[in-house]
């Protein structure tokens, strides 16, 4: 699915990954969970390109339903993949986490549960092998990926502003469609480690200009940071 010229999006509203696709090649923005790899080919083949035009992958964060098939690709087709320090034993497997779900309504829960197993969230893979990224690191991708530290969600946490197609992706740092309740519209995400933390570091790309802003749960924002910010924060309160 093309957002734009150069950012096309797998998946859907309740889990997704991005491509920034140009003429030296593609960068992912995490690889979703283990069975969009099946999404990531038929993208692949509709745009006239392999798994092997695929750079790098870039990821907002370690948790599982992010890391997704990025194992695969490190393996299959050597392309490396960048998490942040402070994420890096989370995307390795070393560590396990247990965040607050918080609201929920039955029928949305279990549309999560159901997408997410069908798309292999219970097989996860995780990394043999990683790079370490840190803020205000400018990665030599496609787009030319700038990594904003946005702890809160996780320690490790990013925003990743690719200026070429005008985007910033948050990850987990919000949601535009909470998994557990079905409610729209900029808010806090749920499985957050620490929201006050998060809710404080959105404050990292709010002088951005970015057209679009992109989680990884949820319709992508095509309004402008400022606005999606003022949703959010009166969403938050």
């Amino acid at each position: 699915m093309e957002l734009t010229t150069g950012l096309r999006r797998i998946g859907n509203d309740i889990v997704a990954a991005h491509l920034i696709v140009d003429d030296t090649g593609i960068t992912l923005i995490d690889t979703g969970l283990a069975g969009h790899w099946s999404d990531l080919e038929h993208e692949l083949e509709a745009i006239g390109r392999t798994p092997s035009d695929i750079r790098g992958v870039v990821l907002t964060h370690g948790d599982s339903d992010h890391i997704g098939f990025a194992e695969r690709l490190r393996r299959e087709y050597g392309v490396p993949v960048y998490v942040h320090a402070a994420d890096a034993a989370r995307a390795r497997g070393e560590e396990s986490t247990k965040p607050a779900w918080g609201s929920m309504k039955l029928g949305s829960v279990l549309r999560f549960i159901a997408y997410t197993t069908r798309k292999g969230g219970l097989r996860t893979h995780y990394l043999s092998e990683v790079h370490e990224v840190t803020d205000g690191q400018v990665l030599d991708l496609p787009g030319a990926p700038e990594i904003i530290g946005l702890p809160g969600h996780s320690p490790g946490s990013i925003a990743i502003y690719v200026p070429s197609v005008s985007a910033v992706f948050v990850g987990d740092g919000l949601t535009t469609r909470s998994v557990l309740t079905g409610k729209k519209g900029p808010q806090p995400a749920p499985f957050t480690d620490d929201q006050a933390a998060a809710a404080a570091s959105l404050t990292h790309i709010e002088d951005l200009r970015a057209d679009w802003v992109i989680p990884g749960h949820g319709a992508p924002w095509h309004g402008g940071v400022t606005e999606l910010l003022s949703e959010y924060r009166a969403a938050a309160a």
